[in-house]
């Protein structure tokens, strides 16, 4: 059965560009990104490990690591690591499992065998500190993702968790939020001081005082 929003996600132990990686151990207290490729020396691959790497500054602000996988072997994953430096300007600064035995992909789903009974789609988990998976994305192997998209879940997810807000369509870090409809009128005044637009009954738009 495939992983739901809500799950614990799977603990593993697992070779990777760091060593050998105990993965609840690994994740910590953190947020964890953990997302699949098809295969090494692929070209859509190669260009998002860069942008993981270049983004690592943004993921340490918001106490999330990343960790990647393919089902290529770790030789394969090091003999890698220069094209990706080399073409994209960032070397790999988070690991990168080498699940050749396929056990993390058959844990986390990752293999879709109407695409390809071999290879991991690209698959996204974002984990939070309890260890329970908050979001899922699949993309076919032929589009790249927007890790843009990744962080502002992330930020949308720790937002979330702290107020009693929803963000709506669009939303990035400093837009209005929704009041949640399970907070009545009298608690949002304690709540939210500053006011809001009620633009009906199950629509107040809010700004967060910072």
């Amino acid at each position: 059965m495939a992983l739901q929003l809500g799950d614990i996600a799977p603990d593993f132990t697992q070779d990777s560009t760091d060593g050998t990686i105990n993965f609840h151990e690994w994740a910590g207290d953190n947020w964890v990104i953990l997302f699949s490729h098809p295969k090494d020396f692929t070209p859509v691959c190669t260009t998002e490990l860069g942008e993981v790497s270049r983004l690592k500054p943004e993921f340490e602000k918001r106490n999330a690591k990343a960790m990647g996988l393919s089902v290529d072997p770790l030789d394969d994953h090091k003999a890698w690591e220069g094209d990706i430096k080399e073409t994209q300007g960032h070397g790999l600064n988070f690991p990168l499992l080498a699940d050749a035995d396929r056990k993390v992909s058959s844990l986390y789903g990752m293999i879709h065998s109407n695409a390809n009974d071999t290879l991991t789609v690209r698959s996204v988990f974002i984990i939070d500190p309890s260890k329970k998976v908050r979001l899922t994305l699949t993309y076919p192997a032929s589009t790249g993702r927007n890790f843009s998209e990744i962080l502002r879940v992330l930020d949308s997810l720790q937002l979330t968790d702290s107020q009693k807000v929803a963000t709506p369509v669009n939303w990035t870090e400093g837009d209005d939020c929704i009041i949640v409809p399970s907070v009545d009128n009298e608690k949002a005044k304690e709540l939210f001081p500053q006011g809001w637009d009620e633009k009906k009954p199950y629509l107040r738009m809010v700004k967060l005082q910072k």
